[in-house]
């Protein structure tokens, strides 16, 4: 009887070993599918970068590229106007959304009730950050173009915008946030500090990190998005530059230029693509080229930003 037990106990232990085999086979297997997959995109996205690069190198390396504004010469066109377009419309898009999302994400997340409202709530904050950006423009152009009368304006594009990276800012904080050890929370409590202690000097602060690489993604997206500045009536020619945001008289601040109109780099590189001219596809490719430099760079800062916070924290 004895030798029986011993004999199923050393089945048991044998066929344990082997479901440990298979999944740590299944886990290797996976791994490398994953790592595959990974290196299939980014080839992918190198090959296709490398071809933009390549196709505008010589507009790339001329200065007179950046400071002119565009023509109907191919040679003499320029993303001055673009680029002053895209960046007042990103600090338009930043003031918008930002603020708004970050403390919409902290209400929800740490002050709300938990009841079938915020559910809702929750529910639609997390499919609108699903929702095509066309839609958004549509949106905007009823609401904030005919109802408000802003305008095809650089105010307009701004708030469009921010509204279509609302929702990614809201769900990135909230992820953050809950990512947060309830040992934290509660050794701020057991110490007597009150709730407003806890979310603003331990939860938000250890959060950061991840707020921000949530922030900087969604403002990526935004960066590059065609659809809703053309619903909205951005203009594909511009030939002057928007009044200056800061000036030299008091107040020292000068809102003109939110009545503005604009154009955006999208938008201009759509304007070059769409003529027959070879000369104006190197413009396209060059432009193509800056945007997804300007986007790896936003990326790259918030890896940056997220590591150099998490390792302030650690060593405190």
């Amino acid at each position: 009887m004895s030798d029986q037990k011993v004999a199923s106990s050393l089945k048991d232990i044998d066929s344990v070993r082997t479901m440990i085999k298979r999944a740590k086979f299944n886990d290797h297997l996976f791994g490398m599918i994953g790592l595959l997959c990974i290196t299939l995109i980014l080839i992918t996205l190198l090959i296709l970068f490398m071809d933009l690069v390549i196709d505008g190198f010589p507009q790339l390396t001329n200065w007179d590229f950046y400071s002119n504004f565009p023509s109907r010469r191919a040679a003499r066109a320029g993303l001055l106007s673009a680029l002053v377009g895209s960046s007042l419309v990103m600090l338009v898009t930043f003031v918008s959304a930002v603020p708004i999302g970050v403390g919409a994400a902290i209400y929800l997340e740490e002050y709300a009730p938990k009841n079938w409202f915020t559910e809702i709530i929750e529910v639609n904050v997390t499919n609108l950050a699903a929702v095509p950006s066309i839609i958004y423009g549509l949106l905007a152009l009823g609401l904030f173009v005919y109802t408000f009368d802003f305008g095809n304006s650089i105010l307009t594009a701004g708030l469009t915008l921010g509204l279509l990276i609302l929702p990614i800012v809201i769900v990135a904080t909230r992820e953050s946030i809950r990512a947060i050890p309830v040992a934290i929370r509660e050794a701020a409590y057991a110490v007597g500090a009150t709730k407003g202690q806890v979310v603003g000097q331990h939860v938000v602060k250890y959060s950061a990190g991840g707020i921000l690489t949530g922030v900087i993604i969604g403002m990526a997206r935004a960066i590059g998005e065609t659809a809703p500045v053309i619903t909205i009536g951005a203009l594909t020619f511009i030939a002057f530059l928007p009044e200056a945001p800061i000036s030299t008289t008091p107040p020292f601040l000068n809102f003109e230029w939110l009545t503005s109109s604009f154009t955006v780099l999208p938008i201009q590189m759509f304007s070059w693509l769409s003529r027959p001219s070879s000369a104006f596809h190197v413009n396209a490719a060059a432009a193509g080229a800056i945007i997804i430099l300007v986007t790896l760079l936003m990326n790259a800062v918030a890896i940056k930003m997220r590591y150099n916070i998490r390792k302030k924290i650690k060593w405190q």
